[in-house]
Order: C-alpha cells, then sequence, then structure tokens
C-alpha cells in the first residue's frame, strides 16, 4: 500500500502542476504569469483550492472501502479538471501523449464519423456517407458508452479519437445508447480508408435554383464550391445545404461566407491571452449576391458553422433547419514535467454579432425540425426533406 504521506505529496504535485498550467492561462483569475499569480486573494484562493483537493484525496485513501491506485485516482482528477472547461480540453497521460505525438498523418483508416463528447460521453456529430458508421446505421446524436471495454466517460476525446482510427482491415467495437432506447447496442465497425465523396449537385425550379451539398469543408471543396458559383452565371439563386457538413479549417467556413458578402466582419477569434484576430470580408473573393438560403442541423459543426454565423448575422440569406452542434476553438500543446500534456483552448471564435460558435452553436432564423429514423419507421412523420422543402419555397417567393 502506497502510505498516506506518499500520497499526499503526489497528488500535491500533480495537481499543483494542472493548476499552475491553467492560472497560467489565465481561467477567469485575472494576469498571471506561468508559474506564477499576482499577490492577493487571487493567489491565496488558488493555494486555498489546491489544499482541498489535497485533502478530499488523501481521505480517499485513507477512508475509501479499497486501497484505490493512486495513479487513476489522479488522472481521473486531472481529465474532470479539464472537461470541466470544454470538450476540446483534454488531459493526456505521459503514455497517452506519446502515442498522440507519434501518431501517423497518413494512411489511417477510419469508421467515418465525426465525434465530440457531450454530457460527458463521446457523441456522434456527423455520419459519412458509405462509411463503415453508416451502413451500421449510427447516426448524428448517437452516444458511444464505450470503445472496447474502456468508458468514453473516462478518456479525453483526443484519445476517443485515437481510438476509433487505426490500420485498414482492423476493427472496433463501440457500446452505442440510441435514442429513446434503453439498452446499448453492441456495434463492431470494421476501418476502412477515408474516400473522398463528390459534392451533391442538383437543378431545381427549371434550373433557376442551384443547390450544393459540399460535405466536409476543405480547401479543395470551396474551391469547387466557388467554381459552381462562377459557372452558374446570374439570376441562379443558390441553395447551400450544410447539414452534417464538418471542417477542422476554420478558415474554409470564413472562405465560404466571403462568396457571399462583400463587406463587413465574417468572424472573430479570441482569448484572455490570444490576440484578437478579425476576419473582415475582401471584395475581390467576392462572388454573388443572387438569393441565398443556407440548411444547417445538429451535424453541421466547425467551419460549417462558422460559413452559416456569417450569412445569418449579416441577414444576407435564411438560415433553415436546426441549432447547431457547436464548434469552433483553438487549442495549445502544454508539456507538463512528467511527460502528460495540456490540450487546452485558448480561444474561441466568434459570430459577427459576437456570439461564441461553441458556446451558443448557430440557430437558425427558420426553424424546421429534421425527422429522425425512429419516427420515419413509425409513421410519424412523413419521409419527404421537410427542411429542403421549406428552403426552395423561400427561395422561389424571392426574386433574382
Amino acid at each position: 500500500m502506497v502510505c498516506v504521506s506518499q500520497f499526499f505529496k503526489r497528488t500535491f504535485f500533480v495537481l499543483s502542476v494542472a493548476i499552475f498550467a491553467a492560472l497560467g492561462l489565465g481561467f477567469g483569475l485575472g494576469e498571471f504569469g506561468l508559474f506564477g499569480v499576482h499577490a492577493g486573494g487571487d493567489q491565496d484562493g488558488a493555494y486555498r483550492q489546491m489544499r482541498v483537493y489535497a485533502e478530499v484525496l488523501k481521505k480517499v485513501q485513507t477512508d475509501y472501502v479499497t486501497s484505490p491506485n493512486v495513479d487513476d485516482v489522479t488522472t481521473g482528477a486531472l481529465h474532470g479538471l479539464l472537461e470541466s472547461l470544454d470538450s476540446d480540453s483534454s488531459y493526456l497521460t505521459a503514455t497517452e501523449y506519446k502515442i498522440y505525438q507519434g501518431r501517423p498523418t497518413t494512411g489511417v483508416a477510419q469508421v467515418g464519423i465525426n465525434v465530440s463528447k457531450r454530457f460527458g460521453y463521446a457523441t456522434v456529430v456527423s455520419v459519412t456517407p458509405g462509411s463503415p458508421a453508416d451502413r451500421d446505421h449510427l447516426t448524428d446524436g448517437d452516444v458511444i458508452e464505450s470503445i472496447g471495454d474502456q468508458s468514453t466517460r473516462e478518456l479525453s476525446l483526443a484519445v476517443i479519437r485515437l481510438m476509433l482510427e487505426g490500420k485498414p482491415g482492423t476493427s472496433v467495437t463501440l457500446s452505442v445508447v440510441r435514442p429513446r432506447k434503453s439498452d446499448p447496442d453492441k456495434i463492431t465497425l470494421t476501418r476502412a480508408l477515408p474516400s473522398t465523396l463528390p459534392m451533391a449537385e442538383q437543378q431545381y425550379e427549371n434550373s433557376t435554383i442551384l443547390y450544393l451539398k459540399p460535405g466536409t469543408l476543405t480547401e479543395a471543396r470551396v474551391d469547387e464550391i466557388a467554381a459552381k458559383i462562377k459557372a452558374a452565371g446570374k439570376n441562379r439563386k443558390l441553395l447551400l445545404d450544410l447539414r452534417d457538413s464538418s471542417g477542422e479549417d476554420a478558415q474554409q467556413g470564413i472562405r465560404l461566407a466571403n462568396f457571399f458578402l462583400k463587406q463587413g466582419t465574417l468572424a472573430t477569434l479570441q482569448g484572455q491571452k490570444f490576440p484578437t484576430q478579425t476576419f473582415t470580408a475582401d471584395p475581390s473573393k467576392f462572388l454573388t449576391d443572387e438569393p441565398l438560403a443556407v440548411l444547417v442541423n445538429r451535424g453541421t459543426y466547425g467551419a460549417a458553422e462558422l460559413a452559416a454565423a456569417a450569412i445569418l448575422d449579416a441577414k444576407r440569406g435564411d438560415v433553415v433547419g436546426e441549432r447547431t452542434f457547436g464548434e469552433g476553438s483553438v487549442q495549445k500543446t502544454i508539456e507538463l514535467p512528467d511527460g502528460a500534456a495540456l490540450l487546452l483552448t485558448v480561444a474561441k471564435y466568434q459570430s459577427p454579432d459576437g456570439k461564441k460558435i461553441e458556446d451558443d452553436a448557430v440557430t437558425p432564423n427558420v426553424a424546421v425540425a429534421e425527422t429522425t429514423a425512429d419516427e420515419e419507421e413509425e409513421g410519424a412523420a412523413a419521409k419527404s426533406d421537410e427542411t429542403l422543402n421549406k428552403a426552395l419555397d423561400l427561395l422561389k417567393a424571392k426574386s433574382a
């Protein structure tokens, strides 16, 4: 058994590193250096909290029903500390961080889901059409309770994403909790190399409305959207479908918004110690002022949310559908003395009206609830695309 004094010293050190790292980035506690704080109430309060944490852990060690594993207890405390901030902030143990640093950047097979954390567990944001996850009928909002025998509640988001990746042909077993089902489903998915799906394109109303569904907003895909808009010419209304659309590169969402906005602020990026950046429309990148509608849902994520928010705040077009997921931040990696690391959110993107995408998401000005697969099977709603139909009706009423 680890003696109480050893436990106290160890947990005090680990918690001190985490708390001082947090203070170094100024979590609402004023201006701090990396390992220094202003004298006064903030310093006293920080040390008071450290003593409380240490005392609680000491009582766990001495009074809990069995002698706990010190490493597990302290790691769990640090996971909780970081994840209480937001889903993207993570604590990685030394082993996890080493794997994270050595992860391959090419030839990585995936199961086809974009995942984040909500309510402590991994949650499916969107599913790639034709992917292994799509073939097993995973959908937006499904909760991944565990990966293998590990609960996602005990894993950081960075580690969850690593566990879903692997070599082509390897498999991963998920325990998935679906809406309106009490028992989780066990699903085994075989990882496959991701394929780039073509952008969906359709003409409506005698070719007066151009419909584009880009999927992931990569630089190449945004270039393709620009080419389609230019080729459409004058007097063509635009319907941009950003449902289940994602993108890790926020700049691509800002670029996309600029195609429809000639002037004004597109987004800002702010953090307590992060230099504020304001992204303004470049008139030379503007492409069209024809009537526009944008479709969004709870799977609209990241770069796609930035584009929708800019269009909505400028009243450039109707945003139709459901509230988006809420993702738009910048992380900084902070290495700790014991080989562990923090992935810490240091700045968040804001819409032109000042709403933080990560906190507020994007709420459409025209709300339309999507029908779930379960509801369709039960006949609770028609299987038609009500969101698309609503947007088409709105565009039909506008003059090109």
